[in-house]
């Protein structure tokens, strides 16, 4: 066991503490990883606030790039030295989704097994079974991928979550790709990266909607060949306009990408798409919310599918090397994504500015 300083959130609503934990030795089928960098994400601050659930105290932090330190003894997966980035889709292999061929929906994806603890004895939750506001972390081996060992930690840490989520939102599940129209409603961190997962796809027009302009110019920089603020027009009529300039006869975007995760947003996205278009819910909307009324014969009418995306449908072991890849020889711009770099201690900070839209990312550097 060694002791390391981490960010934990002991109670709800509470300001978060940096303190020592406890990390155990990994056992069998753990990793014990050296953080190098990981970013402040949204989930993260939901955690703090309780509304993922009640098991305090949490162990923040899960957008994450390091080195592996440690594995158990029957850990072949990975070794000491590899550059991995962490990831929560730790497949099992034997499930369901595994044994048809689809590990990308796997039901029963695993963490390590031990428990990190505060200094006294008390059990961590670790945030996504990962926990990386730490010097380092215990995890399962599955959780970690490796890739170019290169490639800057900053930015190819946040494949771990929110990039990835907005790009697999864009490749996987919407399937978006040369010859169909994309629109992404809501431009923070999830949807901005859904611009930029349709751009790489090839796909055109890329429709940015948001009500803040910031967000629009970010778009733009990472794709975004139109932008609607949709606090002064209409975003459903505007993206039919657009997309019927571009394909004769085009009622919407074949691909929209709802990235806010609110009925009403979701309400837009369902009537901005073109007949038998995708609409992809990856904004994360809280228990209390639900669809709003849609007349069961626009339903049927408008035929199409209304897909989720969970954490972008994504293979942690196909997508990550592949986008790291594709960063690396310049074709996917992850280094947009990094608004700035902090210190463990500036989390609270990063809360502040994130729920302000201040920022698409801020990363603590370890």
């Amino acid at each position: 066991m060694q002791q390391v300083k981490a960010v934990v959130a002991k109670a709800k609503g509470e300001p978060v503490e940096l303190v020592t934990i406890n990390v155990p030795d990994p056992g069998p089928g753990e990793a014990v990883v050296k953080i190098q960098a990981c970013g402040v994400c949204h989930t993260d601050l939901h955690y703090r606030e309780g509304g993922i659930n009640d098991e305090f105290p949490f162990l923040l932090g899960h957008e994450a790039a390091g080195i592996v330190e440690a594995v158990g003894d029957d850990v072949t997966s990975v070794a000491p030295g590899d550059f991995v980035i962490l990831n929560w889709r730790a497949v099992c292999g034997d499930c369901r989704a595994c044994n048809r061929g689809e590990p990308q929906y796997c039901f029963a994806t695993f963490n390590a097994t031990q428990k990190m603890t505060l200094e006294d004895g008390t059990e961590l939750s670790p945030a996504l079974g990962i926990g990386a506001f730490a010097e380092k972390t215990l995890v399962a081996a599955g959780q970690c991928t490796k890739v170019d060992p290169e490639a800057r930690p900053a930015a190819v840490g946040l494949l771990g979550c929110g990039v990835m989520a907005g790009i697999g939102a864009a490749i996987n599940t919407g399937a978006a790709t040369r010859g169909n129209s994309v629109a992404v409603i809501g431009c923070g961190g999830v949807g901005v990266a859904a611009v930029a997962g349709a751009a790489l796809s090839g796909a055109s027009p890329v429709i940015a909607v948001d009500i803040d302009a910031k967000k629009l110019e970010a778009a733009t920089k990472l794709g975004a060949t139109h932008t609607i603020n949709s606090s002064e027009v209409d975003p459903i009529e505007e993206i039919k306009r657009i997309c019927g300039e571009t394909y004769a006869g085009a009622e919407g975007a074949d691909v929209v990408i709802e990235a806010v995760g609110r009925p009403e947003t979701w309400k837009q996205a369902f009537y901005a798409r073109d007949l038998a278009g995708t609409v992809v819910l990856v904004g994360v909307p809280t228990p209390d919310m639900s669809i709003p009324e849609i007349p069961l014969i626009d339903v049927f009418g408008r035929g199409g599918s209304l897909k989720s995306s969970w954490y972008g449908d994504c293979l942690p072991s196909r997508d990550f090397p592949m986008l790291v890849d594709l960063y690396q020889q310049g074709r996917l711009d992850l280094d947009a994504f990094v608004t700035e770099e902090i210190g463990i201690d500036d989390i609270e900070a990063a809360f502040d500015k994130m729920h302000g839209g201040d920022v698409l990312r801020s990363v603590v550097i370890l």
